[in-house]
């Protein structure tokens, strides 16, 4: 899957879902409802557990090389089955439990020196490094080194697009992937009626197929993207 000199790259991408609230004890369950002034802000909290490392869990994790099309959904599923199937032409389904998905996710991205997000090193980086330390899994790569490129560690180069694209947070709104995309002419992911809303559902009825598929959708808009920027904003 890599490029044969220079720079490696690699987009990725990941789902996560909450915990059962009911499964954290009840001083944590204090904490997190230590602010909300009604039922529904109580659920809101609870709907939100997915967002954070220490009350959620990795569900999908999906990567691909731009520069071949080639790629995988790292896709937690402990029922077994599906794993090494293709979603479609280069892009593999593996499965296993979360820490084996993390395992994997490691290993493979050995050989890259570059990594390309969209709100990754907000979300995505530390969620999987967090959760990996969590789990007894050391990452291969420090996926947040630095803020700024020209100071990030040469084998590990992270170029999340919410940060370029709004110049390290100097706009006056960020706008999320969704947005991004129309305004450049990109297919979202979000078009086809998934959101990453519906991961906690989906996981739970199941339909885990459904979330690789959203999973992808999410990689070839980051993919199409970062072409824009590299093109016409990368100076």
């Amino acid at each position: 899957m890599s490029t044969s000199f220079g720079q490696q790259k690699l987009v990725f991408d990941i789902e996560t879902i909450g915990v059962d609230f009911e499964s954290l004890d009840k001083i944590s369950q204090e904490y997190l409802l230590q602010y909300a002034e009604s039922e529904e802000e109580e659920e809101e909290t609870k709907e939100r557990l997915g967002f954070y490392p220490l009350t959620g869990e990795v569900v999908a994790i999906g990567i691909l090389n731009p520069d071949t099309n080639r790629g995988a959904i790292y896709l937690r599923n402990e029922k077994g089955g599906m794993s090494n199937e293709d979603l479609e032409a280069g892009i593999k389904i593996e499965t296993g439990t979360e820490k084996e998905i993390l395992e994997k996710f490691w290993e493979t991205i050995k050989p890259y020196n570059y990594f390309i997000s969209f709100n990754g090193r907000v979300f995505d980086a530390p969620f999987l490094m967090i959760r990996s330390a969590i789990l007894g899994v050391k990452p291969s790569k420090n996926l947040l080194s630095n803020r700024y490129l020209n100071s990030q560690k040469y084998d590990a180069v992270h170029v999340d697009l919410l940060d370029q694209l709004t110049f390290y947070g100097i706009t006056r709104k960020k706008f999320n992937l969704h947005f991004w995309a129309k305004a450049f002419g990109i297919k979202s992911p979000k078009e086809e009626g998934i959101t990453g809303d519906d991961v906690s559902r989906l996981y739970k009825e199941g339909k885990i197929l459904e979330i690789a598929k959203y999973n992808l959708g999410d990689l070839k808009a980051t993919k199409e993207l970062y072409e824009k920027w590299n093109n016409y904003l990368n100076l």
